[in-house]
C-alpha cells in the first residue's frame, strides 16, 4: 500500500492532530519541521491542526498539504526553444485558465529563500532579517532600508545554476535565468499579458508582495516572476502587464512568482 508523505514547515512549535481516520489518529508535537506519513485509506477528510508562533490554531486538510508538497505539476514544452517548464507557478492548484485565474497565481517567494512557509500569500511578517540564507523562519521578512534584502548579509549564489542553494523547485527543475526568460519572451505572439497567457506557459498576472510591509499589489494586472540571476545587491525579474514585457531589477525582499524550468 502506498503512502502519502509531505513536509510541514512552521515558525516555532507545531501541534498536530490527525482527525477522521481512526486507524491512524494520533497527537504529535514537534519543533520546527515535521514529516508526516499518512496512509491513503479513508483519508479524504483527514485534517491537521497547527499551532503557530502567535498561539493561534490553523486547520489544514491532509489532501491539500499533500498536493502542495508533491506539486502535482505537469510540464509544457516550448517547441521553438525546446525548453521544458512546469505547467503552473509554484504553489498553484491548477494551470491558468485566464490571466486573472486566482487559483493559478501560486506562491510569492523572496529571492533566494527556500520554501519555509514565507511564500504563502497570507503568511505573517517580521522585520527581523535572517542571519543566514538557510534559516527557516516561515515568515515574510519586511525591510524598509537599503539594500532591501530579507538577509542581513549579501549572498549571490542562492538559486543560481543547476545546484543553486535554496532551490524551491522540484527535483530536476530550477529557477530560470534572466536569459532564459528573454528567450521565452521572443517566441510570444505579443509583448504583453495576453502574450504571456497565450504562450505555452500560460502565465497569469499573479501580482507581487511588497517587501516593505508584506502587502499584495497588482493582482490580476501585472506578472512578476523571479529569475535566478543576481544583480549587485538586487536580482533580475521578469515583468509583464497590458502593454509591456521585459526584464527589470528588483529588491530581494519582494515576493514574486516562481515558474521552474528543467535542468
Amino acid at each position: 500500500m502506498s503512502k502519502k508523505v509531505f513536509k510541514i514547515y512552521a515558525w516555532m512549535c507545531i501541534v498536530v492532530l490527525l482527525i477522521s481516520a481512526p486507524s491512524i489518529a494520533q497527537n504529535l508535537e514537534v519543533d520546527g519541521k515535521a514529516k508526516i506519513t499518512d496512509m491513503p485509506t479513508d483519508n479524504a477528510a483527514d485534517q491537521i491542526v497547527v499551532r503557530q508562533a502567535d498561539g493561534t490554531l490553523a486547520v489544514r486538510d491532509v489532501a491539500t498539504l499533500y498536493a502542495q508538497s508533491t506539486g502535482n505539476y505537469g510540464t509544457v514544452v516550448n517547441l521553438v526553444t525546446g525548453k521544458v517548464w512546469l505547467d503552473r507557478n509554484l504553489g498553484a492548484s491548477q494551470v491558468a485558465t485566464s490571466s486573472t485565474d486566482t487559483a493559478s497565481y501560486g506562491d510569492l517567494y523572496q529571492w533566494g529563500r527556500n520554501a519555509d512557509g514565507h511564500q504563502i500569500r497570507t503568511s505573517g511578517t517580521t522585520p527581523t532579517q535572517a542571519s543566514n540564507y538557510f534559516t527557516e523562519i516561515g515568515l515574510f521578512i519586511t525591510t524598509g532600508s537599503s539594500p532591501f534584502n530579507w538577509l542581513s548579509n549579501v549572498e549571490t549564489h542562492m538559486w543560481s545554476g543547476t545546484a543553486g542553494e535554496n532551490n524551491p523547485c522540484p527535483s530536476g527543475f530550477r529557477v530560470p535565468t534572466a536569459a532564459e526568460w528573454e528567450q521565452e519572451r521572443l517566441t510570444w505572439s505579443s509583448n504583453d499579458a495576453a502574450g504571456a497567457f497565450a504562450s505555452p506557459l500560460k502565465l497569469p498576472s499573479a501580482g507581487y508582495r511588497n517587501g516593505t510591509d508584506g502587502s499584495l499589489f497588482t493582482l490580476g494586472t501585472l506578472g512578476h516572476y523571479w529569475s535566478s540571476t543576481a544583480s549587485d545587491l538586487a536580482a533580475r525579474l521578469f515583468l509583464f502587464d497590458s502593454s509591456f514585457v521585459g526584464m527589470a531589477t528588483g529588491s530581494r525582499a519582494l515576493g514574486c512568482s516562481v515558474r521552474c524550468i528543467q535542468d
